[in-house]
């Protein structure tokens, strides 16, 4: 079996509104934005990092199903991993369908999304070394 923590680092909740939703992190919870582009803004409590989402921000993403209840206000969890596809493997050992990935992504991170029985989906992500700076 991998080697991979059980600890959730990140959670994406996909927003109508981004805007207000940043708002309300930076308001409500006095966060500090920590990135954000058109889609998406990044906030960062203690060890689990936030992100709010306009829509599905992979290009292979959720499913319809999946992305219909992720805009009925379902979040999808992550877990930090060492090595993606190792988890991989071990999910298509025991015969778990992914729903996207393993991918390397633009800002950073493999990830591979799966859903759970009830339509929750996870996230299992792996930093990518950075390149050197020039």
């Amino acid at each position: 079996m991998a080697e991979w923590d059980k600890q959730i680092g990140a959670i994406n909740l996909i927003v109508g509104d981004l805007e207000r939703s940043k708002a309300f992190y930076r308001d409500v919870f006095r966060l500090p934005l920590q990135l954000e582009d058109e889609d998406t803004a990044m906030f960062r409590f203690k060890d689990t990092y936030v992100f709010l989402q306009r829509g599905a921000a992979h290009q292979d993403g959720p499913s319809g199903d999946v992305l219909s209840l992720a805009q009925k206000g379902v979040g999808q969890f992550v877990i930090f991993v060492d090595d993606v596809d190792a988890v991989h493997a071990e999910l298509d050992q025991a015969q778990i369908a992914t729903i996207s990935g393993p991918a390397d992504r633009t800002w950073g991170m493999r990830t591979l999304t799966l859903a759970d029985p009830g339509g929750y989906t996870w996230e299992i992500t792996q930093a990518l070394p950075r390149a050197p700076r020039s």
